[in-house]
């Protein structure tokens, strides 16, 4: 039968296979749950940030939590009367900001789960916000005649005949250089021009001739219309989450048809997310509707926005040269190449001379600058920028400025455009800005902290599968240290050698020396044994291993004494 003992030590042994398998299994799974942690958090993140119906992010981008505010600029052109004066420049006045409040939405929305992309269109609601403005929408602008510039435009490359009736349009309507209209007019409400309603009554000039809208006006027919700036088709994310936002086509084509070659592909953002895990040095791409191209935007430094880091893209030289200093942009120049500073879009915008630029023609060539008077480029008021959460492709900060130019210069057979000076002129220019709300950059912070709190719970996993697998190794070290300390503690001394408590042949042997050892010691030390009695008789002493013969040494001792 097994001894109490050993049903104690196999006790012991399975409490310890227990705990050494289940520290294997814990140590294995803190090396999988390192390993495979980004893993699971990016598809975590897929799951939660890829476009899909009835999801946060879905809510968040089909209707934007933040109102937006627009803040238009408009130049008041103080010396229209000089113009054809070569000695004298034209004399701008900056005057607002007209502040309004945007709400957009999307609508229209078709999902296309064969290529993971969604359709839609953009419609905004804009409301004045007069405490925000600097003015009232009655305020008067004297501003360039941005309808009879398009019409002459429009005929610069006629037969001399066609631009003879468009000479003829100007004079018979009493079009001038420039018109004094409202804030209101120019901008939302629009307001009409008899060489617009002659265009639209008479297209005597067929399909040359396209009249797009019956007011004039530069946000005319924007407000509360969803079919301004086209249809979007964009990537959802659910097959690759690089791909979230990014366009895939617009108004049904992958090419804009407004440019050759690259330049025209509908690539870049839509807007509400960018590229993820972005470093140092990338470049990121936002595609503009208003100008029917991809505006490219260079890292330019590590800013910190609400307690998130994050990377600003900006709108360099690069963005608004057309071929003149980077000749990769050539394919923008759009017939008639110009100096460094402006984008032509004229196909963009129906024939009309527009050159887009930064305010101020800032990032610019001096050139444009130096036509006007009264402009102050600098980067604190006139930088385009966009600050992006570098792992999500989120937008922390958006400044989205850009001014409207026309281009005003000689055309021959029309008499209000003849020796006239060469100008880009500078006419309006919006500013859209909006940054994160602190409530929605802590629910950005944790996604970090998840990231690291599993690579941590991984590494804690581990450690204690470490331990726990070496622990009964470990205690079985400690014991048999322990049992080998003891044993050299007990070894006793026989016949001039060590005798250890192993080296007893049983319980009995062990007493009758214990007990022999006890004698020899009350005999040695007895008074007996002192230098006085070394001339008496010395006793023979019979060491014995039993009790009986201690007696007999005993009795020996006392007659001894007697004699």
């Amino acid at each position: 039968m097994p001894t109490q003992n050993s049903a104690m030590w196999g006790q012991k042994s399975n409490r310890k296979l227990i705990i050494g398998i289940f520290g294997f299994c814990l140590g294995l799974f803190g090396i999988l749950c390192g390993l495979f942690w980004a893993d699971l958090f990016s598809w975590i993140m897929q799951r939660e940030m890829a476009l899909a119906p009835n999801t946060r992010v879905y809510e968040n981008w089909k209707t934007p939590p933040l109102d937006l505010s627009l803040d238009i600029y408009l130049y008041n052109w103080t010396n229209p009367e000089d113009f054809g004066n070569f000695s004298t420049k034209p004399i701008l006045e900056q005057v607002g900001p007209y502040r309004f409040t945007e709400r957009p939405d999307k609508v229209d929305i078709h999902w296309h789960p064969e290529n993971a992309s969604v359709s839609y269109r953009r419609r905004s609601l804009f409301y004045f916000d007069a405490e925000g403005s600097t003015g009232s929408l009655d305020d008067k602008i004297n501003t360039l005649n941005a309808v009879a510039l398009s019409a002459a435009a429009t005929a610069k490359y006629w037969p001399s005949h066609k631009r003879t009736l468009v000479d003829l349009g100007l004079k018979m309507y009493g079009a001038e250089m420039s018109v004094q209209k409202s804030v209101d007019e120019l901008l939302f409400t629009g307001y009409s021009d008899m060489m617009i309603d002659v265009a639209i009554a008479m297209p005597i000039f067929g399909d040359e001739v396209k009249v797009p809208f019956d007011k004039f006006g530069w946000f005319y027919t924007r407000n509360g219309s969803a079919d301004l700036t086209g249809v979007f088709n964009v990537f959802t994310g659910a097959d690759n989450l690089s791909k979230l936002g990014q366009m895939h086509a617009w108004n049904y084509q992958e090419n804009t048809g407004f440019y050759d070659s690259y330049c025209g592909m509908t690539n870049g953002s839509a807007g509400e997310f960018q590229p993820q895990n972005l470093k140092p040095g990338d470049s990121v791409g936002l595609f503009t509707p208003d100008m029917c191209r991809t505006i490219p935007l260079d890292y330019a430094e590590t800013v910190d926005i609400e307690g998130l880091q994050g990377y600003k893209f900006s709108g360099g030289p690069r963005s608004v040269d057309n071929g003149t200093r980077y000749p990769e942009n050539l394919c923008y120049c759009g017939g008639e190449c110009v100096p460094s500073g402006v984008m032509n879009i004229s196909s963009c915008r129906f024939g009309s001379p527009v050159f887009m630029s930064y305010p101020h023609f800032f990032n610019g060539d001096r050139y444009y600058v130096d036509q006007v008077e009264g402009l102050s480029p600098n980067q604190k008021d006139h930088e385009f920028y966009m600050v992006v959460e570098p792992k999500t492709g989120i937008p922390l900060e958006v400044a989205a400025r850009f001014q409207v130019n026309m281009l005003v210069e000689p055309i021959d057979g029309l008499a209000l455009y003849t020796e006239i000076p060469k100008v880009f002129f500078p006419l309006i220019w919006f500013e859209q800005k909006v940054r994160i709300t602190p409530e929605m950059a802590d629910q950005l912070k944790v996604l970090p902290i998840v990231l690291l709190s599993g690579q941590i719970f991984a590494g804690i996993c581990l450690a204690t599968g470490l331990i726990l697998l070496c622990w009964g190794p470990v205690q079985n070290l400690v014991s048999a240290c322990r049992n080998r300390r003891y044993d050299l503690k007990t070894q006793t001394k026989t016949n001039g050698q060590y005798k250890s408590r192993s080296q007893f042949s049983s319980a009995e042997e062990l007493k009758s020396k214990a007990s022999t050892l006890v004698c020899e010691k009350s005999v040695k030390g007895s008074p007996d044994s002192s230098p006085l009695l070394e001339k008496s008789r010395k006793p023979n002493i019979i060491k014995s291993q039993t009790v009986e013969s201690v007696a007999t040494a005993s009795t020996a001792i006392s007659d001894n004494k007697q004699d």
